[in-house]
């Protein structure tokens, strides 16, 4: 009974091997498509998370 209890937890970790490098080859396959994405995001943040408050100061000549 032990030999067959062993071997069924040396396939789990090999299943759950094969699921994460899966699953990190999908990421690095569509790398470029996740980043255009992440990218779109935060452009649309950036508009919505601007505080008007600070508006009306120069910020041009803080940094000169």
């Amino acid at each position: 009974m032990k030999k067959q209890s062993t071997w069924r937890f040396v396939l789990k970790i090999v299943g759950v091997s094969l699921a994460a490098a899966g699953a990190i080859c999908l990421v690095i396959g569509y790398w470029d498509k996740l980043m255009a994405l992440f990218g779109s995001v935060c452009e649309k943040c950036k508009g919505k998370c601007s505080n008007p408050e600070f508006d009306d100061y120069d910020d041009e000549q803080l940094y000169e």
